[in-house]
């Protein structure tokens, strides 16, 4: 059974949780559509990972059985500490390429395409990963590793991050020199100049001090979250997709191969000595069409009603047929891309959500079986008439709201009826 499921309701939990608390401290740490936005960026993730994860583990268990000079025990207590502390040094060096490699940076820039900071923005995650990723942690192989081990310590490490994307937790004394923390993490998130290429420890910041690349945050400086060129959409694909697109375009107008194999390996900076562009906190304006709030929070329904669609795609894994498997995700894919649309505010995205909710409504209703499995009556009832309801909805009123013009931010408020 694959551990993120049983992690899946933490997840929602305490970032209900956060939010709450946050609204009562009257701090503006949260913004439906991103959050949401993040949140669809962790379920690709998931979907995609769901089809490298088997390849990339299996690289490793081909280097681990060929090239292990011996082998670590299981048995050994210590031996899982120090597997855990190897795997961060790993994910050290795997994240600081991903900041100072483009194509790297191509597949990391989703994490950081947020502009808030709180526990959503721990689940935008890449789905492009699996690309270049695996192969930092083959020295693990060699040293002899067993995969079980890697993916244990892997699992905790992953985890172990979640919780330092916050802005609710201060500085924390002593463990903010040794462990990563909230306050060490946001300047890693941050676009101000001493933020930029900082703290990229996974659990361990004594990497970074060891390393060079430590900064302490600072109390006199409110860090600004984002990335220096905006991704400006709350589409999931294009989030995963808007690097390799500019990477492409730049690769291709570039004269002679090496200039071309130098986009792609180059830093995002690029070839230069020269210091990057100086950053001012004070001019910077958040990403945010006026989205209708009754589409906001439609959205954050129907997010919601995909949680459990998610979570069954994740426990058929191994169970359902790899062609089945495909079709599920790219079923969940759609829906969050369409889902993405209606955030941004358009009028052909809430048309196509229509045509989404009756296909999906009627093959959960009339179909045998919904991917292996034997709905209950009463949850085929239940799963029709939510569909059914929601295209009532948004044929009532959601595409009576006004569209919005994203290039600007500015509601158009010509309705369909216009």
């Amino acid at each position: 059974m694959n551990p993120i499921i049983f992690a899946i309701p933490v997840f929602m939990l305490t970032i209900l949780l956060e939010a709450w608390v946050a609204h009562r401290r009257g701090l503006a740490v949260y913004d439906i559509p991103d959050a949401v936005t993040s949140l669809h960026h962790g379920v690709l993730s998931q979907l995609t990972g769901a089809f490298t994860k088997l390849a990339t583990l299996g690289i490793y268990v081909a280097v681990y059985e060929t090239y292990r000079l011996t082998e670590w025990s299981t048995g050994n207590v210590w031996l899982w500490v120090l597997a855990l502390v190897f795997y961060d040094l790993c994910y050290y060096w795997a994240h600081r390429f991903g900041h100072e490699v483009n194509v790297m940076w191509a597949s990391h820039v989703v994490h950081h395409s947020s502009e808030y900071y709180n526990l959503s923005t721990a689940l935008r995650q890449t789905s492009t990963g699996s690309l270049l990723g695996w192969a930092f942690y083959l020295p693990m192989a060699v040293a002899g590793v067993p995969p079980v081990m890697l993916v244990t310590v892997g699992l905790i490490d992953l985890l172990y991050q979640y919780w330092v994307h916050t802005e609710l937790i201060g500085r924390l004394g002593v463990l903010d020199r040794i462990l990563v923390t909230p306050s060490n993490h946001r300047v890693h998130h941050g676009q101000n100049d001493y933020c930029i290429d900082k703290n990229y420890g996974g659990i361990l910041i004594l990497w970074d001090r060891l390393f060079g690349t430590f900064e302490d945050e600072r109390d006199g400086e409110k860090i600004v979250y984002g990335i220096r060129k905006p991704l400006k959409s709350y589409s999931p694909i294009w989030g995963n997709l808007h690097y390799y697109a500019d990477l492409w375009r730049e690769s291709v107008a570039a004269k002679g191969w090496r200039a071309k194999l130098g986009v792609w390996l180059a830093p995002p900076g690029g070839w230069t000595d020269e210091p990057i562009a100086h950053f001012e906190p004070a001019t910077f304006a958040r990403f945010g069409p006026q989205t209708p709030d009754a589409l906001r929070w439609y959205v954050a329904v129907q997010y919601a009603g995909m949680v459990p669609a998610v979570v069954w795609f994740l426990a058929g894994l191994g169970k359902v047929a790899l062609f089945d498997s495909a079709l599920y995700a790219l079923t969940i894919t759609v829906w969050a891309a369409v889902l993405g649309g209606v955030l941004e505010g358009h009028l052909w995205a809430r048309r196509v959500e229509c045509l989404r909710l009756l296909g999906l409504g009627a093959a959960f209703v009339l179909l045998p079986q919904w991917f292996s499995w034997d709905a209950p009556v009463a949850v085929r009832i239940l799963v029709g008439a939510f569909a059914l309801g929601s295209v009532v909805w948004m044929v009532t009123r959601g595409l009576r709201l006004p569209t919005t013009d994203t290039s600007t931010g500015n509601a158009d408020q010509q309705g369909v009826a216009a």
